[in-house]
């Protein structure tokens, strides 16, 4: 018998079918990331469309699958990782914070994100009915913008032109990298509303959820990012660790940090993008340039399997859950709110009115924000009915980032960005 008809496979057997639809799906992966700068389509809206494809086919067939709000670990952990790689590679791509760019981030993450969150949550308990703890959990769910999804729009990779990039994709890159981050005490604070036993949790969450959290995630990141390259590079020098191996520092460095921060109690997303940063403040040559497209593969990888599984798991009845006022929020968020809050808070900045409608349109939504959907369903801290309403509505706009902002990136891009 030939082998690979043995034991280990069988014709048109489980494993079989399964290592050829990867296969192609790697494949479609390849096709896509190769041509997203070029069309007018994001590799994501690739990934969302096949998935919704399988959807269909799990839906019609009946096929055991994955539930969203009965399973959501899965997705939670594969977004989780998704994350840590991105926010570490965007942390690499920082090459120069000029004031300007200090100043706008500042702006975007204290005005904007805050007034994105402030927003969501007058829509939701107003229009959508939400409690308000469920309002303000849904605000911080939606408010961040997505590193992953944003990193083809973002700052350039080490070595390429990088004193020619205009401000905007650099500070698209470094608001994305730290407010996936600061969602966490808004959501936290949607937390302790809902379940607020005496007078002192207010001042628990500013102290432990804003300024320790915050703070010693900065300090790891810091230290770790900056130490990790100081060592690596130390013991490339001695020919201790092999140059062919230097991708391998990206996966260890972004577990490293991340991990030590989330044990510290803190925010280990938030400390990935700031090691990022220090790991190319200490070196800024070939080897991190090397260190950050392994970050970016794997980041390329996790994202593949995070969208695909994100869209297997849509179905019908899902999608009716957050009605027609939960529908009406999609457009309410992307078209009006993120615009408008950030036009009027970089009013003023020494940045060209081009750069600013980028950073207002460019609010994209993702991998971030379905994290913090699986986090809230594992909590259990809403009722079912609203647990099933904030999560299907996060979903919903997901889905419509993906599409419109993966549709206009390529276009707009050049438009907005390109000189006269």
């Amino acid at each position: 018998m030939a082998v690979a008809l043995g034991t280990s496979f069988s014709f048109a057997s489980t494993p079989a079918l399964v290592a050829l639809l990867v296969g192609a799906i790697v494949f479609v992966a390849i096709g896509a990331l190769t041509h997203e700068h070029e069309r007018p389509f994001s590799s994501a809206m690739i990934y969302l469309v096949v998935g919704l494809a399988a959807a269909g086919v799990i839906d019609v067939l009946a096929l055991p699958w994955f539930d969203l709000l009965q399973d959501p670990h899965m997705l939670q952990r594969f977004a989780e990782l998704t994350l840590v790689f991105a926010l570490f590679a965007t942390g690499l791509r920082i090459a120069r914070i000029t004031p300007t760019r200090s100043w706008t981030v500042l702006l975007l993450l204290g005005v904007v994100m805050t007034a994105t969150v402030a927003a969501v949550a007058a829509f939701a308990g107003l229009v959508m009915g939400l409690s308000l703890s469920a309002a303000i959990i849904l605000g911080g769910i939606l408010a961040p913008t997505d590193p992953v999804l944003a990193g083809g729009l973002g700052a350039l990779p080490p070595l390429e032109a990088e004193d020619e990039q205009r401000d905007a994709p650099v500070c698209l890159s470094m608001e994305s990298g730290v407010n996936d981050g600061i969602a966490a005490p808004f959501i936290l604070l949607g937390v302790f509303l809902a379940h607020r036993d005496g007078a002192g949790w207010l001042s628990q969450w500013v102290l432990a959820d804003v300024l320790y959290g915050i703070g010693i995630a900065v300090v790891i990141g810091a230290i770790g990012g900056y130490g990790i390259a100081a060592l690596t590079s130390w013991l490339r020098e001695r020919g201790l660790v092999a140059r062919e191996l230097d991708g391998w520092v990206a996966i260890g460095a972004a577990f490293v940090i991340f991990g030590a921060a989330q044990a510290a109690g803190s925010y280990g997303f938030i400390a990935a993008f700031v090691g990022g940063v220090a790991f190319r403040r200490f070196e800024r040559g070939r080897y991190t340039r090397r260190v950050h497209d392994a970050a970016d593969v794997a980041r390329n990888f996790a994202e593949l399997g995070t969208i695909l599984l994100f869209a297997s798991m849509v179905n019908f009845s899902g999608l009716a859950q957050p009605g027609v006022t939960g529908w009406l929020l999609v457009p309410v968020l992307l078209f009006v709110i993120r615009p408008l809050a950030v036009l009027l808070a970089l009013t003023g900045v020494r940045l060209p009115l081009r750069d600013r409608l980028f950073l207002a349109w460019f609010g994209v939504k993702g991998v971030a924000s379905l994290y913090y959907v699986g986090v809230i369903i594992v909590m259990g801290i809403l009722s079912p009915a609203e647990t099933a309403t904030v999560t299907w509505t996060a979903v919903a706009v997901v889905a419509a980032s993906i599409v419109i902002h993966g549709a206009t990136a390529s276009w707009l891009r050049t438009k907005l960005l390109t000189p006269s």
